[in-house]
């Protein structure tokens, strides 16, 4: 019987974007298992908390027919990859500046483990411009994110710059 393929798609998922979604159903295709793995990033300020992340990546991936596993980590991908058993590290490409950036991390954790691989799938073409950090951006000076994001995150959104009071000037 063949071994189960295990694939690892990590982010922050800050608010999770359209263009997360999109890599999730093409990666879920490639592998039999996806791991979605959700992190905090200490150079970015978070918006939502790592529960209420890991809540809206759950729902939002609910009716994804397709073997979706949603959990948070805290250490170095390559050794979470390896506990989830994954031999696919699945990453998201936007544009030249995304690649440069991507190029050198696949390399760095190549260097940490070399029987993970690292794919890259380009962001559909509609979907390229959209980063979370932006998305978040836009709805702090009370821009539209509705074309970025799915209806129930534009709302939890809304609901948080309301909370926080940092909607612009």
């Amino acid at each position: 019987m063949a071994r189960e393929r295990v694939g690892v798609y990590p982010g922050t998922f800050d608010p999770i974007t359209l263009g997360h979604m999109d890599i999730i159903r093409r990666g879920a295709k490639l592998v039999d298992k996806l791991v979605i793995g959700v992190t905090t990033n200490i150079s970015k300020s978070p918006m939502f908390s790592d529960e209420e992340r890991l809540e809206m990546v759950r729902r939002e991936c609910a009716e994804i027919d397709a073997d979706i596993v949603v959990t948070g980590f805290n250490s170095l991908l390559m050794d979470f990859a390896e506990r989830q058993g994954a031999g696919v590290i699945i990453r998201g490409l936007r544009a030249v500046a995304d690649f440069e950036y991507e190029y050198q991390m696949a390399g760095m954790n190549q260097q940490i483990n070399a029987k993970v691989e690292t794919v890259f799938l380009m962001a559909d073409v509609s979907l390229q411009p959209i980063a979370s950090r932006l998305v978040k951006e836009i709805a702090l000076f009370g821009g539209p994110i509705h074309k970025f994001v799915s209806p129930t995150v534009c709302e939890e959104v809304k609901l948080r710059v309301e909370q926080t009071g940092r909607k612009g000037d």
